[in-house]
């Protein structure tokens, strides 16, 4: 009966996504955390969606490893740790700041530097004039401006 309440207080919410309801948990607080882990995981599938909002069977699959974990007494950081020993960093939707995705988190912002700094430096630049010769009329206009000037 609770866990019917759950889903449909979920269903009403929003946020109950593919979850189905015989994969919900009886207490709401290991749901709550069931829900939080799940949706940074990848599907593996649908690869551009969490866990959460898949329908794959896959998906499936790992949000009842989630709970199982859960319910077996792991904490959030070891369940996710437990699903990127068995899948891959790949399972994680944000991957983690280390040595092999420096380059992952650096690159974004270092070519943005990059774009900013040719941009800056193109402005900067004078539009080039084109050489081409005066006429004798405009010739005899500059050199009047000129000795106008300088008077």
């Amino acid at each position: 009966m609770r866990a019917l309440a759950l889903s449909l207080a979920l269903l009403l919410s929003g946020a109950a996504l593919a979850v189905s309801p015989d994969e919900l948990l009886d207490d709401p607080v290991l749901e709550q955390r069931a829900r939080d882990i799940s949706a940074g995981l990848r599907c593996l599938v649908c690869q551009n969606q969490s866990i959460d909002d898949s329908d794959a069977d896959l998906a499936k699959d790992l949000r009842v490893l989630v709970r199982e974990r859960l319910v077996a007494g792991d904490s959030d950081e070891a369940v996710r740790q437990y699903l990127v020993d068995r899948y891959g960093e790949y399972v994680l939707l944000n991957p983690r700041l280390n040595e092999h995705t420096l380059l992952l988190w650096i690159a974004a912002p270092l070519l943005l530097g990059v774009g900013l700094i040719v941009l800056v430096i193109v402005g900067r630049r004078p539009a080039p004039v084109p050489q081409t010769e005066l006429s004798a009329e405009e010739r005899t206009a500059l050199d009047a401006l000129e000795r106008h000037t300088s008077d």
